[in-house]
């Protein structure tokens, strides 16, 4: 009668353990990437860059995904890094890779650059040095300016809007290696659109943002008046700027209709949110209406920009 052989269960259950274990860190430098977010601005890039209406070279499209991804992403960890303490005092944030002792932090801030460099490296080189420089510029703001500034001011909406809305310009500049009004136009439909998502976002979040230190319009605004009014304001701001280029002469009415369409989806939850009684609610809404508007709106320009 034999023993049982316990050496080999041993070694079977470490190379189970050690496998779970690396397929856990890959998956938080992942999420460290924040996907969604960086798939957003791949998206908003390849918008401008499909807007100017380039020669469609393939090798400048493929630094442009995989340079604005990875820029992106650098970005994205980079944040984090520095947001490290005030994301562990958040429900909603405590759980991500850093506070959680998934991923050390130093090897988030290696990952973090390494990604960013290699990311704005390849739009230069790929691309052209004013697609480098622009996703340099956005990576500077969200991290230098945009981030620290959630600690002193309620202007970092603002700010943060800013890198936001680069990508369609990179995407553009990967194009042409210059911007034309359109591309601005489009900085401009993606600056103006971030203000009602993200204050959603903040009245939605308003503990959550006040316990981790960040200063928000939303937290010194009890009732959310100021808040909704911002909202609502800039939501028209929004709409009359996605008219620019039908009114310019760059897209059809055809286009123009869509943006009419689109700009009475995400005004009717704005409108909503001015409602004390409903703003919660209004909110969650306004933000889901916000992240369906975005592509309803940007596809039908860009196939109207080819196809007229």
């Amino acid at each position: 009668m034999s023993l049982p052989n316990t050496h080999t269960k041993d070694i079977a259950s470490d190379s189970s353990e050690t496998a779970f274990s690396l397929r856990s860190r890959v998956n938080g430098y992942y999420e460290l990437t924040k996907p969604r977010l960086s798939f957003m601005s791949v998206i908003t890039a390849v918008i401008g860059y499909l807007s100017a209406d380039p020669t469609r070279d393939f090798g400048v499209l493929a630094s442009l995904l995989i340079g604005t991804s990875l820029a992106a992403g650098g970005a994205a960890v980079l944040n984090q890094w520095l947001e490290r303490e005030a994301d562990a005092q958040m429900v909603r944030t405590k759980d991500r890779p850093i506070p959680s002792g998934q991923i050390a932090p130093y090897n988030a801030l290696m990952f973090g650059t390494g990604l960013s460099v290699f990311g704005t490296y390849l739009l230069y080189a790929g691309a052209n040095p004013l697609a480098g420089l622009l996703t340099a510029a956005t990576i500077a703001s969200y991290v230098l300016l945009y981030t620290p500034l959630k600690r002193l001011t309620t202007w970092n909406t603002l700010v943060g809007a800013i890198p936001g809305a680069l990508p369609p310009l990179i995407g553009w500049a990967a194009a042409e290696n210059t911007i034309s009004t359109l591309g601005w136009i489009l900085f401009a439909i993606l600056f103006l659109w971030q203000m009602p998502h993200f204050f959603a976002i903040a009245w939605t979040y308003r503990k959550d943002y006040q316990q981790g230190g960040f200063i928000m319009l939303s937290n010194s605004d009890e009732n959310g008046t100021r808040v909704a009014r911002q909202a609502f304001a800039f939501a028209i701001a929004l709409v009359i700027s996605t008219l620019l280029p039908t009114l310019l002469g760059y897209a059809s009415w055809g286009y123009g209709a869509v943006a009419i369409i689109a700009g009475c989806y995400i005004l009717r939850p704005a409108w909503r949110f001015l409602k004390a009684e409903v703003r919660d609610s209004a909110a969650r809404r306004l933000f889901i209406a916000s992240i369906f508007y975005l592509p309803a709106l940007l596809i039908p320009l860009v196939l109207d920009l080819w196809l007229i």
